[in-house]
This record gives structure tokens, C-alpha cells and sequence, in this order.
């Protein structure tokens, strides 16, 4: 319970951290930074230009959600800019990247003059900066610039054509510039260090969680990289649609790979049945679209990224009914499970409701998955290291319960001596010459006729208790059955025989009883079963020649000779 309060505050922590009020200065300095601009709408018609679309601001509107508009060619104006600080000093503009063959940016100065900026989708990817922003960078002539205007050619607009644009400075987008890299670089070294711990974990445990959580690292990895734009500037050459699309099929590989993991996280019996299948239905949905993606992207984006948001909206459904079923069956992991995930269900439900334009957009929101799936690797890592904890102690206890078994399988209920087969069997492993001494107690059925059963009992455990303590350490102690008992051992370590039957003589037995004891011995190799049968005849052969002389004595055998 300490270890679950103590999650949920630093789950609360992390999430204050991104998401409460100081959140809105962290987006002034990271990502979504400088002063937003308004813009409005239209689309493209024959014969239009620049200057003709800066001088009939009518043409536009203002109103109507960009995504409403659907695929094509638009226009996209700024309301009029505010008065700069300095009139000489650069502006960048920024905006979201989205699906878009080609843009080109124009801005208008005070003084009428109009400069444009090209870029077709390999020059996009080339102007974007950490957070997969676009930015313009323009330069004053004289007179400050009053308006900027979009063309956008070969939209999809599915998000919208021109979403977040942002008026900063060069102070300001190389901070933001900074601060991500320092967010994305924390991400990367996480997941790395926890990527490689786990795979080393998982080469000698090989536990199926440790693997399927290292394949969602590695996808976290591939897509942190791609969305947040440091794959354009590894890559110059590709295309900015073809990173979207590689972001895209990533993220598909990262859910599928966290729902395997979620399937093989718990004990094997508890998602038995229709939650484990409603599991793998959802994960090969996302194994089916990324290929999807792989074959069609360019052809079929808008109704791959329809069908993309629909499957994450299941997404939640599996787990939420795994985690019944985990309550319902009371795993042990489940409230580990469910505190790193929590964050990322949100993440899948206001991320989809996003994409299906029934949440408004935000850079939160759009940047949602890596600080979402940053607070579950951590979590997540917590959850794998209290599982394996659970597996070492289960581990541990049948390790334990094993041996207890196999002791209480060896030794005789009544004396807590070794039984006849565990003797045997150590006796076998054996290797030299050893001298075996079998004690047979004298009258026996006498003292369980005076006694009764239970007196008998207590006389065996005495007799017994009398040998072990006379035994050194090394020496084999057994109740052969009924009254007959053995001792085998190195000769310097067996006990002296006169010793033996003094101290058998001296044992305090109920009603003021005595017993005494034969003991027949023998020495010998004991290197093979038959070593074994000639040791054990020879020794019981000794045993009832002192049973004869008279009892309370020692018979003994002639030495074994030694085989060549």
C-alpha cells in the first residue's frame, strides 16, 4: 500500500509537472512559443496571386473549421501582424507540420513589397526544428512585414492546413530549440538505458513481458525520433510526408507491441479466454494498418489515419478489459499495471479524440504520446522490476517447498533420521572403503508389549536421538524400518562401539525402562550396488552373531577385500 501511494504521487508529479498551470510558460519557451496568429481560408481559384489574394481579405473565411474543407489547394490569410519591438529584427514563423505536397509562405511589408519562400515536401522537411515545426525565417527590408499569406497545394487536411502558426523570434526559437532537445535527449536516455537493461535481463530470464517491453522501447525510440523531427535532420533527403508516414507506422508498431506487452505482464491464467483474444484482435488491427500505411500511405492517407484513430479508440477498451479481468482474478500486478498505464489511456483517448476532430488542437495534445509513454516507460520499468521481484520470490518459495519435499521424502516421520531409500541413495554415491554398523534394539516387542505402541514410539526417538548425537558430521544416520538402525561412515569418523552401547544403556526410558542394543559391523569398498549388497549381508550377518552371544555386544565382520 506505502508502494502504491508513493506511484500515485510521483504519477500525479509528473503529470502536474507537463499538464498544471506552470505548463503555459513551458509552452511560451518550448515548442509552441512566440504569439499565435489568427488565420482564415480560401481556396485556390484560377488566376489568383499573391497580391491580388493580400488585397480582397473578403475572400475569406474566417469561421469554418480548415478540416471541414476537406483535400485540396488553399489560400491562407493572417489577420494583420502586431507592431514589432524591433522593425529591423528577423521574424520566424511556425506552424505544425502536416500531410501537404508543397507550401509557399508569403509576407507583406508595410511598404506594399511582397517576398515568398517555397518548399515542396523535401524543402518542408528541411525547415523543421525540434517538435516537428516548420519555420520561415524572414528578414525585414526597411519596413516591417504587416501580413503573412499560405498557398498550400495538395493538402489531405486532416487536421486542418495551416494549424498553430506562431509569430517568434530568433531568441525564442532557438530556446525552444534547446529545451526540446534537452526533453527529447531525457526520452532517448530513458528508454535507451531501459532498452538495454531489459534485453540483457531478458538473455538470461526469458520472460516474454521483458522482450515485448524492449520492442515497445525500441518502437518509442524510432518514433520519438521521427515525430520530433531530428529524423529530417538526419536524414535532409527524405520527404517530410515520408516521415509523417514512418510516424505513422511506427507508432501502429509501438501499440501493438505495448498491448503484447500488456497480454504476457500478468500471471499466465488471468486474461485466459476472451481478453486475451480481444487483445490480439486489436494488435493485429495495428499490424494489418502499418502495413496498410507501408503500401498506401501516399494513395489512402486520409482513410488510413480514419481507420489509425478508430483502432487507438480500442486501444483503451482491450486494456480497460484486461484490467477487469486482472481485478476480477486478483493478480498481484495489477495495481502496478494500471498506475503505468494510466497516462497512457489518456493519452489514446484525447490523442484519437484529437485526430477525429472532436478535440481542439494543442501542442500538448499533439506531443501527448511522448510525454505519455515517457511517464509509462518509467512506471512501467517500476512494474517489471516488482514483477520480477514476485518471480524471485515465487522462485525462492518453490525452491524452498521443494526442498522440504524432498526432506520429508527422505526422512522417517517418526525419528527425523534418514529413511531406508534416502540412505540407500547417498550411500550409492559413495566412493571409497566404509564401514557400516546396523543397531538392532534388544527385545523389542517386549517394551511395546509393556509400554504400549505409543511408549515404543517415544523409545525409538530416544534410540535415535542417542545416535545422531554420537555421529559426526559425514556419517549417515538411518532407520532402516521397524527396530533396526545404520550407521555408515569413514572408519576414523564413526563412534566407538563400547561407547555406543554404554550410552544406549544409559538412555532414560518411560516407567524406568533400560534397553540395550546388538551392533553388527563390517568394512569395506562401497563403490557399486554389489559393493553395497556385500557390505549390508556381511554387516547383518555380524548383527545376529551379537544377537546370539547374548545381545548388548558387537559382532564383526571380516574386512571386504578390495577389488583390483
Amino acid at each position: 500500500m506505502r508502494i502504491g501511494r508513493m506511484l500515485w504521487i510521483a504519477l500525479l508529479l509528473a503529470i502536474g509537472s507537463v499538464c498544471a498551470p506552470p505548463a503555459h510558460a513551458q509552452a511560451g519557451t518550448m515548442g509552441n512559443v512566440g504569439r499565435a496568429i489568427a488565420t482564415c481560408i480560401s481556396r485556390v481559384r484560377p488566376g489568383d496571386t499573391p497580391a491580388g489574394m493580400f488585397a480582397r481579405p473578403d475572400r475569406f473565411d474566417c469561421t469554418t473549421p480548415q478540416s471541414a474543407l476537406g483535400p485540396g489547394d488553399f489560400w491562407v490569410l493572417s489577420d494583420p501582424l502586431p507592431s514589432p519591438d524591433d522593425a529591423d529584427a528577423a521574424i520566424r514563423v511556425r506552424q505544425v507540420s502536416l500531410w501537404q505536397r508543397q507550401m509557399t509562405l508569403y509576407a507583406q511589408a508595410a511598404d506594399g513589397r511582397i517576398v515568398g519562400q517555397f518548399a515542396d515536401e523535401f524543402g518542408i522537411g528541411r525547415r523543421l526544428r525540434l517538435g516537428a515545426v516548420i519555420e520561415h525565417r524572414f528578414v525585414p527590408a526597411g519596413a516591417p512585414f504587416t501580413r503573412l499569406l499560405w498557398r498550400i497545394d495538395g493538402a489531405s487536411n486532416m487536421r486542418g492546413l495551416v494549424l498553430g502558426p506562431r509569430l517568434a523570434t530568433d531568441a525564442q526559437s532557438v530556446r525552444s530549440d534547446v529545451l526540446l532537445a534537452a526533453l527529447y535527449s531525457a526520452f532517448a536516455g530513458l528508454a535507451l538505458g531501459l532498452l538495454v537493461y531489459n534485453f540483457a535481463l531478458w538473455r538470461v530470464l526469458r520472460h516474454d513481458f521483458q522482450l515485448a517491453y524492449c520492442a515497445l522501447l525500441g518502437c518509442l525510440l524510432l518514433y520519438a525520433l521521427s515525430s520530433s523531427g531530428a529524423m529530417a535532420w538526419l536524414l535532409p533527403e527524405m520527404s517530410n510526408n515520408r516521415r509523417i508516414l514512418f510516424s505513422y507506422i511506427m507508432l501502429c508498431c509501438g501499440m501493438a507491441t505495448a498491448l503484447a506487452f500488456c497480454a504476457c505482464f500478468f500471471e499466465a491464467h488471468v486474461l485466459d479466454g476472451w481478453p486475451l483474444r480481444a487483445i490480439r484482435v486489436v494488435i493485429l488491427a495495428f499490424c494489418g494498418i502499418a502495413l496498410a500505411f507501408m503500401a498506401f500511405g501516399p494513395q489512402a492517407m486520409a482513410m488510413l489515419d480514419r481507420l489509425f484513430s478508430v483502432t487507438m479508440l480500442l486501444s483503451p477498451i482491450a486494456v480497460l478489459a484486461a484490467l477487469v479481468r486482472a481485478w476480477r482474478r486478483r493478480s498481484a500486478y495489477l495495481s502496478l499495471f494500471a498506475l503505468s498505464w494510466a497516462a497512457p489511456l489518456g493519452m489514446l483517448v484525447a490523442r484519437s479524440l484529437y485526430n477525429l476532430g472532436l478535440l481542439p488542437w494543442s501542442f500538448w495534445v499533439d506531443n501527448s504520446t511522448i510525454l505519455a509513454m515517457t511517464i509509462e516507460t518509467l512506471l512501467a520499468s517500476v512494474a517489471i522490476a516488482y514483477r520480477m521481484r514476485m518471480l524471485s520470490r515465487e522462485r525462492d518459495e518453490a525452491i524452498r517447498q521443494e526442498a522440504i519435499s524432498r526432506e520429508l521424502a527422505d526422512t522417517d516421520p517418526l525419528t527425523g533420521l534418514l529413511n531406508r531409500r534416502a540412505f540407500l541413495a547417498r550411500a550409492m554415491s559413495s566412493d571409497g572403503t566404509r564401514t557400516l554398523m546396523l543397531f538392532d534394539i534388544d527385545h523389542f516387542k517386549q517394551v511395546n508389549d509393556t509400554i504400549g505402541h505409543d511408549g515404543g514410539d517415544e523409545v525409538l526417538r530416544l534410540f535415535a536421538r542417542t545416535l545422531r548425537y554420537h555421529a559426526l558430521p559425514g556419517v549417515l544416520v538411518a532407520r532402516m524400518g521397524g527396530e533396526e538402525f545404520a550407521l555408515l561412515g569413514e572408519d576414523t569418523m564413526l563412534p566407538d562401539v563400547d561407547v555406543m552401547l554404554a550410552s544406549i544403556r544409559a538412555v532414560r526410558l518411560p516407567f524406568d525402562l533400560r534397553i540395550t542394543s546388538s551392533i553388527g559391523i563390517c568394512h569395506g569398498p562401497l563403490a557399486d550396488e554389489n559393493d553395497w549388497k556385500r557390505l549390508y549381508r556381511m554387516a547383518d550377518k555380524a548383527l545376529f552373531q551379537a544377537k546370539a552371544a547374548g545381545r548388548d555386544r558387537v559382532g564383526r565382520a571380516a574386512p571386504l577385500p578390495i577389488a583390483a
